[in-house]
């Protein structure tokens, strides 16, 4: 039985597309500081998977950064994605099947997913209806019991990131910011637009937003901690030893609610009924 939402989402912004067309997102985790971001993405989805070989859907998956291990682990990986450099990108990994398509309305039958993954579409949908309405979506088409697994940006990792930069003292940037921080909306507008048009969540909102797609929420999980502010993280990044230091300690404090909204990225894991 093969099953959508009836009604055809809003088409994915110009801006969105347009932002992610310039093929900068390939090389963000693989570099610097993103690999933080990569390596505990990872580590994280290989604790909170079912165990290979099973069909994961990797929904807004980018150019494959993920799907490209994850099929290396054994995973059959379909990955689907609205913007078309991306789909293409994907296309070319081994054992990665890639299509396009939007998280809001998919054409895969109803549990036809051991698992879903939704790293990117969650920050890129700015009305909750959107964001529900994705989350019932893999719902529907992961497995009963079937774990799926979101990435958010944090409320406030704008505010860090910029002051960590030194950016934050111009005061056009500072307005801009602290706009973001009252209401969650980043709004590329500005003389230099700090990213695309984008959701920043509290933590305590994806639940919620769990809730009300038909997901139980099962645990919610810091991707950087603290670590991603220190000003020596790319070095240790770059030294074996001082990295799984870094990565240990990150992961340590994961799960601690105290300090879930320091963290850039969180991932959220909730299941389907059973």
């Amino acid at each position: 039985m093969t099953s959508s939402t009836p009604e055809t989402p809003a088409p994915v912004r110009e801006e969105i597309i347009a932002h992610y067309a310039q093929g900068r997102e390939d090389g963000r985790l693989r570099g610097g500081a993103g690999r933080l971001e990569f390596w505990r993405t990872q580590d994280l989805l290989r604790r909170l998977l079912p165990p290979a070989p099973a069909r994961i859907l990797d929904i807004g998956g980018g150019s494959g950064v993920h799907a490209a291990w994850l099929a290396q682990d054994g995973y059959e990986v379909e990955l689907v994605d609205p913007v078309p450099l991306h789909v293409t990108q994907a296309g070319k990994l081994p054992g990665v099947t890639a299509r396009h398509g939007d998280a809001r309305a998919l054409p895969d039958a109803d549990g036809s997913a051991d698992a879903v993954l939704l790293l990117g579409p969650l920050y890129h949908l700015t009305e909750r209806a959107d964001r529900v309405r994705a989350l019932a979506e893999a719902r529907r088409v992961v497995r009963p019991g079937g774990p799926v697994v979101t990435a958010t940006i944090n409320r406030w990792s704008g505010l860090h990131d910029l002051l960590n930069l030194g950016a934050l003292f111009d005061e056009d940037i500072r307005a801009r910011m602290h706009a973001c921080v009252e209401d969650g909306r980043n709004r590329p507008t500005g003389r230099a637009p700090l990213f695309t048009t984008a959701y920043f969540h509290r933590p305590e909102e994806v639940p919620a937003e769990f809730a009300d797609a038909g997901l139980e929420p099962a645990g919610q999980y810091g991707v950087e901690g603290a670590v991603w502010l220190m000003g020596g993280v790319v070095g240790w990044l770059d030294d074996p030893a001082q990295r799984a230091v870094a990565l240990a300690a990150a992961r340590r404090t994961e799960s601690e609610p105290s300090l879930l909204g320091i963290s850039s990225h969180l991932l959220t894991l909730g299941h389907a009924p059973a």
